[in-house]
């Protein structure tokens, strides 16, 4: 019998634009960046740019093609990022995708009573205390904005709380360029050094423009802040369809990715080389609630179609899912959540963040991201597909076997079911009289359950005395510099 060697395995994925689509998108963008422009609101970014050769007048900055294209030469078409430890975690390129958890909201679900009230560092804490003991959770956000310390140094409590409490890489906003340079403070100490965290970063910055099209100056000084150090940036225009972009997806991607182009320009001019994204953020702008949601089929859509550009260009992406408009974990949290983990799983975005949100993004919750964590599960075995060579078409196996035997005793299930088959870790498979026994619990009730769980035994990996003492002391400086001073 003639035997082959070749084996054929892919990951099940879709695509949303033809290669002309995405040509005309790009085409626009460019447009967008030539022709209609930016207000700029830095000066010193402004003489960079026109020195470049863009066109300035006042505030409004045009920046034509070749400067761009130059730019796109320069940057690096993905990046390696590490953990805590200094180990290789994720490979930020290709399709290649990785979950975090949410952000930023003001207030948070209680991960023990379930209340809703303003975001504490505590809440930072026990966030990334969770998502580090999630199998399926890659990468760690702060689950919130802080409420109870000054916003100038809001960066500096939350990164210490989630630095301190997981070992995953993490993904910092920043509120003030002194806030960056401050968090970075914090990164080279725990990696040993700026050099060391240079060489195995195990943080990414997230700066975000105002869309559409408006670049504060202190946003570009925290992304300049970055750039300086060359380490990695993944930005994040947000667009609301119909609200702060054109209704239609089309226009709203290409206006997207116009906005993520200047970022990339930005710091690739001023430094060359720096790592950056090509990711954008989009919304529906609900317009019988007036609201923004975060879970419409529109929004993975755009999304999705947004990767295929910045994949077009060789360049990473950002996604949203896991979130949830409903103001409970139900049913609509559950088919929310799950609907955009696999939607762009299956796209292959990136860096695929806020794993957790309820409430239209305004609370953090952690029992959302749990559930997330089981969506997550069952959408990397899907992705995954079928790999199909000799051993697991098992032409022999079925010969012997024959009509009538059954697997179950067999070498061949024992060393293959655990990984051909997923397992849940939530939801149920048994039958009806043992979950009776058991205690009836619905999904609510189990993702509590396990929640309680973590939060009073899991404890991440610590970090040494001396490097906690380094932290709380940058915190402390941040302080007299960012609030006093």
């Amino acid at each position: 019998m003639i035997q082959t060697g070749s084996i054929e395995k892919r990951s099940v994925s879709f695509r949303v634009l033809t290669d002309d689509q995405i040509v005309e998108i790009r085409r626009t963008a460019f447009e967008v960046m030539s022709k209609v422009g930016f207000n700029v609101l830095h000066e010193g970014a402004r003489k960079m740019l026109k020195h470049a050769g863009a066109w300035v007048r006042g505030e409004r900055v045009k920046v034509p093609e070749h400067v761009v294209t130059a730019c796109l030469d320069t940057v690096p078409k993905g990046w390696t990022i590490y953990n805590r430890e200094g180990k290789r975690a994720m490979e930020v390129e290709g399709r290649k995708s990785y979950y975090g958890t949410s952000t930023a909201s003001p207030r948070t679900k209680d991960a023990l009573t379930g209340e809703i009230h303003p975001t504490r560092v505590t809440d930072i804490a026990i966030g990334a205390k969770v998502a580090d003991a999630l199998n399926n959770i890659d990468w760690v956000m702060p689950m919130g904005s802080v409420q109870d310390v000054p916003p100038t140094v809001a960066e500096l409590y939350e990164f210490e709380a989630v630095v301190t409490n997981t070992t995953k890489p993490i993904v910092f906003l920043g509120y003030t360029p002194g806030g960056v340079e401050l968090v970075y403070e914090m990164a080279a100490e725990v990696a040993g050094g700026i050099e060391n965290l240079r060489q195995r970063p195990f943080v990414i910055f997230y700066p975000e423009p105002i869309s559409p099209l408006v670049f504060p100056a202190d946003v570009i000084d925290r992304l300049f802040v970055c750039a300086d150090l060359s380490l990695p940036q993944i930005q994040g225009p947000t667009i609301q369809f119909g609200a702060t972009g054109p209704v239609t997806l089309a226009g709203a991607i290409a206006q997207g990715t116009a906005e993520a182009l200047m970022c990339l320009v930005l710091a690739q001019l001023r430094k060359p080389g720096c790592p950056c994204s090509l990711g954008c953020n989009f919304g529906l702008f609900d317009m019988t609630a007036g609201l923004l949601s975060i879970a419409a089929p529109e929004m993975s859509l755009a999304l999705a179609a947004q990767a295929e550009v910045a994949q077009s260009f060789g360049l990473p992406s950002w996604g949203l899912a896991g979130s949830t408009d409903a103001k409970v974990l139900d049913a609509q949290a559950g088919s929310e959540s799950a609907f955009s983990i696999l939607a762009q799983g299956l796209a292959g975005l990136n860096l695929i963040h806020d794993v957790g949100y309820m409430d239209n993004g305004m609370v953090c919750s952690t029992a959302q991201l749990i559930l997330g964590d089981e969506n997550i599960g069952m959408a990397k075995r899907f992705i995954r597909g079928i790999e199909v060579n000799t051993e697991t078409l098992a032409r022999e196996l079925i010969e012997n076997i024959g009509p009538g035997g059954h697997f179950l005793d067999q070498d061949h299930t024992y060393d293959h079911f655990k990984s051909e088959l997923w397992m849940p870790g939530l939801m149920t498979r048994s039958a009806c009289e043992d979950w009776q026994s058991q205690g009836s619990k619905d999904m609510a009730g189990r993702i509590q359950e396990k929640l309680q769980d973590i939060v009073e035994n899991y404890e991440a990996p610590s970090l040494p005395d001396k490097t906690l003492a380094a932290l709380t002391a940058i915190r402390q400086k941040g302080e007299r510099e960012l609030v006093r001073g």
